[in-house]
């Protein structure tokens, strides 16, 4: 069983450590903020999933590294922004894999989605010292597609309703069982 926790941050600038000693599981829900979030990877055979989701409406920076500190360690990072304005939001994500750490997993998803004209910028980096290691980065800067919100207006949904349904997905509520845990942030899509 995996140990999860709830962030939920607005307009704050935080940094975050975690040691993750456990199976742990992380989902991070930010309103207008810039953070800096280390998670170190201490124990062998442990794994880590971090889901970050940010709504931004000014410039901000979410920088995260995660260090692989031992054998057979996992992490999967999944960081999903709005850009509401024409601002920027920028993603710096970096996984590092020790030399004497084996047989590790590190996979990184990264996403902003641009409502208007954002300058949105995601620096996915990979620092590996091992090759008994398998990774992967993955980065998306652009809009909702067309085809979604067209097949969503085809249903019969106003073009409101459907960037509303798009933003909750794309924003990870559909990942957390007690919605009151994050009511705040749900409240805030509900103003996009």
């Amino acid at each position: 069983m995996s140990k999860i926790l709830y962030v939920v941050d607005d307009n704050k600038n935080k940094n975050y450590k975690y040691n993750i000693e456990e199976d742990t599981i992380i989902y991070h829900f930010s309103i207008n903020s810039s953070h800096s979030v280390l998670i170190d990877l201490v124990s062998e055979g442990v794994s880590v999933w971090y889901y970050y989701y940010n709504i931004n409406y000014s410039d901000n920076e979410f920088s995260i590294s995660i260090r692989h500190l031992s054998s057979n360690s996992h992490s999967e990072v999944f960081n999903h922004g709005v850009n509401v304005f024409s601002n920027k939001l920028k993603f710096i994500v970096s996984s590092t894999v020790l030399s004497d750490s084996y047989s590790c997993i590190c996979n990184q998803d990264n996403q902003i989605i641009n409502m208007q004209d954002g300058k949105s910028t995601i620096v996915p980096n990979l620092f590996i010292d091992n090759y008994d290691v398998d990774s992967s980065h993955a980065a998306y800067i652009g809009k909702f597609l067309d085809e979604d919100l067209f097949y969503l207006m085809s249903r019969g949904i106003k073009l409101d309703v459907a960037y509303r349904l798009l933003l909750r997905g794309f924003l990870g509520i559909n990942q957390v069982s007690d919605e009151s845990l994050i009511s705040k942030f749900i409240l805030e899509i509900e103003k996009i």
